[in-house]
């Protein structure tokens, strides 16, 4: 069967290459829950809090569409394993692979706006409206440079590196050629002992003597 022969350097099969990327996908998704978690569970306490009354119609309006967006993240990031376990034994872990990689692609671009919302929700209770919008649009342009220019930018430095060679690798060098009429003596292996000049020269004399004979 075409699915148990190796496909990629490690010798992997398409199944095999599929459960290790299925368990790096859920150690990814280990990570932004934990956020999400925090920022849920802060959003939630916010509503019983003595100030929370004091808030103006902007103010609320920013709550309640943030809230929204933490509990759409966390429903993305979650919906993976809901997947797995719909489609278990049915031999669709590569579909699963695939679709969970989207869900957790569009949870990360959802939660960017939780982050936001959040930040600029708090520094508007606690300062002024402008400072608020300033942190949130400070938190929105940092997320979306370390989560998606960052990615970018290391992916194009690897695909520079691989076509031009790896980097620290020694060049090979090319030996000169040598003169025309000169005669290269190769060098002896090593672990060999070398012989005194006057010893090579004695021994080639009666070398040669032994040959006249």
């Amino acid at each position: 069967m075409a699915e148990h022969r190796p496909c990629t350097a490690r010798g992997e099969t398409p199944l095999q290459r599929a459960d290790r990327n299925f368990v790096e996908l859920l150690q990814e998704l280990r990570v932004t829950q934990t956020g999400v978690q925090i920022l849920f569970a802060f959003l939630l306490s916010l509503a019983f809090t003595s100030r929370f009354t004091s808030l103006d119609t902007v103010q609320r309006v920013t709550y309640v569409v943030t809230l929204l967006l933490a509990v759409l993240a966390a429903a993305l990031f979650t919906a993976p394993a809901a997947l797995h376990r719909s489609l278990f034994q049915q031999g669709a872990k590569p579909r699963i692979v695939q679709v969970s990689s989207r869900l957790a692609t569009t949870g990360l671009i959802v939660l960017v706006f939780a982050f936001s919302g959040s930040v600029l929700l708090v520094v508007d209770v606690t300062t002024s409206r402008t400072g608020g919008i300033a942190a949130g649009a400070a938190t929105f342009l940092v997320c979306v440079g370390l989560w998606g220019l960052l990615p970018r930018l290391v992916r194009r430095t690897g695909l520079r590196d691989e076509t031009h060679g790896s980097p620290g690798r020694p060049e090979a060098t090319v030996a000169e050629p040598a003169p025309q009429g000169t005669v290269r003596i190769p060098a002896p292996p090593r672990g060999t002992i070398r012989q005194p000049s006057g010893l090579r020269e004695g021994a080639a004399r009666r070398e040669a003597s032994a040959r006249r004979r």
